[in-house]
């Protein structure tokens, strides 16, 4: 077994560990001209992020694991169990044969079970893996979200790269470029310290065909893990104005993000208005919506696109202008 040891275990953490220092905007050079408050709550979700990575790398057995994640405070959980889905994937790189992170996925973990998929793509930004041989392991759908998890490492720890520079990922290719897109657009909530200017201007400088994803990934990110823009009805609804035609992919995000809370069981106010403000429907009804675009979804490589897809559509049927009285 790969460092079975506690004083070994400890070394994991040494080696592979992230410091806090490492996910600060002054470290990584986020803009800071945006509300203070979001850029403390966003370094915070990093921050438990890093802590479930390295409850992770300390310790996989579930029973030390498990009480570790759940010690965090609920509306925060999955952003430690997706920081632990990367480091029981990181340990399974190096002792496949333990297979920690498909067990936890199968049992303890099951609830988190999108958050802990995005969790496993970030290790293809730390270590030399094939993108599609990492997908095999997983659910023929939620694979996909490993990609999306990748986009957001590479976002977040290469911003210049993949946002000056707009760079594709050289290990990937057609569509599975297009999810990688859309956690490229999650990590830009934080890149840009969730100022709406700041992100619009950003993806309108990108070209039309990638644009799409890239506000899927800002109404997955602006409804999952929010900011103190994302409490502003006002905020909201620019950002809403901001995506124009790709309306439906923010609206489409956000209701990935009702539907990753609801199956955890830690919904939260700012997701609830985000789904409200950018298509008029609750978030536990935008999560009903995923469910049921799911229904009699062909098996196949096209299965991810054709649910997103299809809940756009379903979503643009709901269109309003206004938030709702009855939020």
């Amino acid at each position: 077994m790969f460092f079975s040891s506690a004083p070994l275990r400890r070394l994991r953490r040494s080696l592979f560990g992230i410091s806090l220092e490492e996910i600060t905007f002054v470290k990584r050079g986020f803009y800071r001209g945006g509300e203070p408050r979001s850029q403390q709550r966003l370094e915070q979700i990093a921050a438990t992020f890093v802590s479930g990575y390295h409850a992770a790398l300390e310790d996989d057995r579930v029973e030390a694991l498990l009480p570790a994640l759940q010690n965090v405070d609920t509306v925060s959980q999955g952003f430690a169990f997706e920081g632990a889905a990367m480091g029981l994937s990181l340990l399974d790189y190096f002792s496949p044969s333990q297979q920690r992170l498909v067990t936890f996925m199968q049992g303890a973990g099951k609830e988190h079970i999108y958050m802990l998929h995005v969790g496993a793509g970030w290790t293809l930004g730390r270590l030399p893996r094939n993108p599609y041989r990492l997908m095999q392991q997983f659910d023929p759908l939620l694979r996909w979200l490993a990609l999306d998890g990748y986009g957001f490492h590479e976002g977040f720890f290469a911003w210049h790269r993949f946002f000056s520079d707009q760079i594709l990922p050289r290990r990937l290719s057609g569509y599975a470029r297009r999810v990688f897109d859309q956690g490229l657009g999650r990590s830009l909530w934080f890149v840009k310290g969730a100022t709406i200017s700041e992100i619009s201007a950003t993806i309108a400088a990108f070209p039309a065909e990638r644009r799409s994803d890239l506000w899927s990934g800002i109404g997955l990110a602006s409804a999952y893990a929010g900011s103190a823009s994302s409490d502003s009805l006002d905020e909201l609804q620019a950002l809403c104005s901001a995506a124009g035609k790709d309306r439906w992919h923010l609206a489409q995000g956000a209701a990935f993000a009702a539907k990753a809370r609801q199956r955890a069981g830690n919904p939260t106010a700012h997701t609830e208005l985000a789904c409200q403000t950018f298509s008029g429907l609750s978030q536990d009804e935008a999560a009903r919506l995923s469910d049921e675009c799911l229904q009699d979804l062909p098996a196949g490589e096209q299965n991810y696109e054709l649910w997103r897809s299809r809940l756009r559509s379903r979503l643009a049927n709901y269109e309003t202008d206004t938030i709702p009285n009855r939020l």
